[in-house]
Parts: C-alpha cells; structure tokens; sequence
C-alpha cells in the first residue's frame, strides 16, 4: 500500500525497474550458462587432478619420438589421460558426492545492515546504500570442502556473474520497463473520497495519495539504482471494487488518466463451480489435504459443490460482493468445525 506505510508510490517504478532488470539477467544467464559450465568443468577438473605442463625435456624427448614414462607415455600425456577419465565421470554424474576443497568469496560487510533512515525511504533505496556499503568493504576467500554438486552451482553462479556486462543488462532492462512496462494499481478504491461522508481526515489523506500517484502516472522521470526510469510510456491498469466510493469520487486530474473504464460483471453460481473443481489449488482440493494429513478423507460431491456455490451467490448478491472470498467464508463456516472434531479426535 503505496504512500501508507512507509513507501513512496514511486516504490512500485522502482518494483518494476527491479524486476526487468532480474529478467533480462536471467536471459543472459541462460544464454552463457553453455559457455560457463564447461569452464566450470575444467575447474573442477583441476581440483581433482592438477594439470601439469610437459617440461622442457619432455617436450625435446616427444620431438625425437622417446617417452620418459614406463608405461610409453610422458607424465604429461598421462596426466592428460587420466584428466579426460575424470571427465567422463563427471559428465556421467559419477563424482557428485566426492568433495573438493574450494574457495568462497565472502563480502565482510554480509552481515551489517542498515538500521532506519530518512524518511519516505523504501527498501530499494536502503538496498542501493546496502549494496554501496559492500563495495567499501574488501572480500574475503575462505577455503571450504564441498561435493561437487555443491561447488558447480557455486563456480557456475560465479562464473556466469563474470561474464555478464551489468551495465548492458541495466540498459536493456531500463529500456523494457519505460516501454514495455505494465504497472497494476489494485485497490485504488481506497484511495477516493468517500461521497457519502466529505470532510473527514481519511479523505484529505486519499486525496494526497492521487496526488503524488498522478505525476507518476501522467509521467515522470523516476530514480533507481539501476537509473532513471521516464513513466510515460508504461501502462497502468487499476482496478476496485468500489462499495462505498464511486470511481467519480478520484480526483479529475486521475480519472483522465485512467480514460478506459470495464465494469466487471458479479460472479454467477456456475462461475463458483468452476472456481471450486477447475483450478489445480482449488479450495476443495486444499481441505482434502488437510483432512488427509489427519488420516480421514474428504469427499465433496458434485451436489454439494453446487450447494455451496449458490450459498455463495446468494449471500454475495444480498450483503456485500466479495467475489470469489465468499467462498472461502462458506466453506469455513461448513467445515472448520469438522476440523477441529478431528484434531480434538487424534490429540485430546
């Protein structure tokens, strides 16, 4: 809740700068992690079996055709022998259990936060000191014995870090969110003045909130740590319920920026039943599980599915529309006493 608690309703350009430039880091790595694992590969193979360069006798004795090694090979030529047999198992995933001694880099300044701040600062901002803060702090290497499996994710993560250009990801990402971006404002009924009752203090507080948001989204040029962000090309789409205010009720200057209205049609008794048996998480399926955590199965019929869909209709229709929550308010009322039967059964 933007301008409420302590965040400036610019958090959520920050929010959105954020999550471009995690996505197109993502790209990179998936597009480099081919490059990077074989140079972890060969990283691990040098934890395990330490190359060796011929010496300058082996190399005058391979030139003149001789070997310094009783088995008809140069310590070298074994060496090499023996590091592409380890390979093999690795690529097979035979040594994911062995352990090697690596060395992890540890920043110091891990540990220390930043504790308060100026006010109207949110948590991006006291990140970008956090992250200043650890570039003052010099990294520390300490040697740790891990499985390989542990120290590949560690060396692919370093080596793909390595390879990636920052500064290129934050351009490309600052370009995605000013012209790509989606913004979605929910709840923006809490922040339009009640009509039925002017003059009170909540609504000199909602209005300041239109206020500041209206700049943001007529468009505005926005800092982030990655830099700035300009808002005029990024969509945003609010969206409420709007019970006790009317969308009449926001400040002119806001609904012109919000030209398209779509009044959303109420949830109807087969819309109920869907929500109750399509979804992989429905809420039948969650009480299932929990019932069955308890040993004792629950069976919910088709009839009463559509028994507990009308109720809901009906008491949407005839107190307040809380949507699809209403279901959830049905099914405790029907089935929390059971419940707490059952736990009362197994642990009284």
């Amino acid at each position: 809740e933007v301008g409420y608690v302590g965040r400036d309703v610019e958090g959520m350009v920050r929010d959105l700068a954020e999550q471009a430039v995690n996505m197109v880091k993502l790209r990179y790595k998936e597009e480099l992690k081919q490059k990077a694992e074989t140079i972890v590969e060969d990283t691990i193979l040098d934890l395990l079996i330490p190359p060796i360069k011929p010496s300058k006798k082996e190399k005058e004795s391979a030139s003149i055709g001789y070997t310094l090694n009783t088995d008809g090979m140069s310590d070298y030529e074994l060496n090499n022998k023996t590091r592409e047999k380890f390979r093999e198992k690795l690529r097979n995933g035979d040594l994911e259990d062995k352990k090697v001694e690596l060395e992890v880099t540890q920043n110091v300044s891990a540990n220390v936060g930043v504790i308060g701040g100026p006010m109207g600062m949110d948590d991006n901002a006291m990140q970008g000191i956090q992250d200043a803060l650890s570039g003052m702090f010099p990294k520390q290497k300490k040697k740790r014995k891990l499985p390989i499996s542990e120290a590949r994710k560690i060396l692919l993560d370093e080596e793909v870090s390595k390879m990636i250009d920052m500064e290129e990801v934050k351009m490309e990402a600052i370009k995605k969110a000013e012209n790509t971006g989606i913004i979605f404002i929910d709840e923006i009924d809490k922040i339009a003045r009640n009509g039925n009752a002017k003059g009170s203090g909540g609504d000199v507080s909602r209005e300041g909130v239109q206020r500041d948001l209206l700049p943001v989204v007529e468009g505005s040029a926005v800092n982030t740590k990655f830099g700035v962000v300009n808002t005029d090309h990024i969509l945003f789409i609010a969206a409420g319920a709007f019970h006790f205010a009317k969308p009449s009720d926001l400040i002119p200057e806001l609904q012109g920026r919000f030209p398209i209205r779509v009044e959303l049609n109420s949830l109807t008794k087969q819309d109920f039943i869907s929500i109750l048996t399509i979804p992989q998480n429905s809420l039948t399926k969650q009480y299932d599980a929990l019932y069955k955590s308890e040993g004792v199965d629950l069976i919910v019929e088709d009839s009463a599915i559509e028994a507990i869909s009308e109720i809901a209709t009906q008491v949407n229709a005839e107190i307040e529309n809380s949507g699809a929550r209403r279901l959830h308010t049905v099914m405790s009322a029907l089935l929390n006493e059971f419940l707490f039967s059952v736990f009362s059964f197994f642990y009284v």
